[in-house]
């Protein structure tokens, strides 16, 4: 499979975009839509994979907690994706960029015609210079919410599934954590962030269990799941704080930032 160099996948959590209470976090979502404008503004191809629909839509409708249920979950993804693409419409719109939305479920990767239709249009906005918005069809599509036999456990693999579909080189995943540690930071004061993984074994499966936010579905083993995925399709991914999305910038000039889970050879970028 032949790479782009010049195309990057970004994936933001739930708890990257929304704050401790809930709601979203507007300096923060400025700050990211910043970013990336800038970013592809030095010649770069993006595409943004985001969450948060449903905690955006459950604020939104003013209720308590996030629902339980299938049918309020719907009907919060619903009301939170316009509000979402609302939002950062007027964001990126302020840095002259334009955005597209792409709503995803299993068929749209494994039907072969609807696969074709859907990579004509991924190529079409990049070639145009707008940014691709991802994320799945929670609205109308249960199985994305509930079901075992999804394609997408969460939003860091569909963002790993996204970055080989688009034949991608890297892959960067904005979480609430630096990246992955040596042991639980929450139970361990001195636990450290791993700058460099060359092969995610057991026992980094078993450190990163445990991780996550109450706000977002996936934890740091969700992380390693995707980071599996896309570095054995010879992408590169790197897990971040998405609290401070300038470190795209580290990230490009290739600087040591969070953790980063090294591609497998054999795959030729251009």
């Amino acid at each position: 499979m032949t790479l782009s160099k010049k195309r990057i996948v970004v994936k933001v959590g739930t708890s990257t975009i929304t704050n401790d209470q809930g709601h979203v976090d507007l300096r923060n979502l400025d700050h990211l839509c910043r970013a990336l404008a800038g970013v592809e503004n030095l010649g770069y191809d993006l595409v943004l994979v985001s969450s948060g629909a449903i905690a955006v839509g459950a604020g939104k409708m003013r209720l308590a907690q996030k629902p339980k249920e299938i049918r309020m979950k719907q009907a919060a993804a619903a009301v939170g994706q316009t509000e979402l693409m609302h939002l950062y419409d007027k964001f990126f719109g302020e840095y002259g960029r334009m955005v597209g939305q792409i709503l995803l479920d299993n068929g749209d990767i494994t039907d072969p015609v609807r696969s074709e239709n859907l990579k004509n249009t991924f190529d079409a906005l990049l070639e145009n210079h707008i940014i691709p918005i991802v994320n799945e069809n929670d609205s109308v599509s249960h199985t994305e919410i509930e079901s075992e036999k999804k394609l997408f456990s969460d939003n860091d693999m569909l963002s790993a599934v996204v970055a080989v579909f688009c034949k991608a080189s890297k892959l960067i995943i904005f979480s609430d954590i630096d990246g992955l540690y040596d042991g639980n930071p929450k139970e361990n004061p001195d636990a450290k962030v791993i700058s460099r993984v060359e092969e995610i074994t057991e026992e980094l499966k078993s450190l990163a269990s445990g991780s996550g936010s109450n706000r977002g579905t996936g934890g740091m083993i969700t992380k390693l799941e995707a980071a599996e995925l896309a570095t054995s399709r010879g992408i590169d991914v790197l897990v971040t704080n998405g609290k401070n999305p300038e470190k795209l910038y580290d990230i490009i000039e290739k600087k040591k930032v969070g953790t980063l889970f090294v591609a497998k050879e054999g795959h030729k970028k251009e």
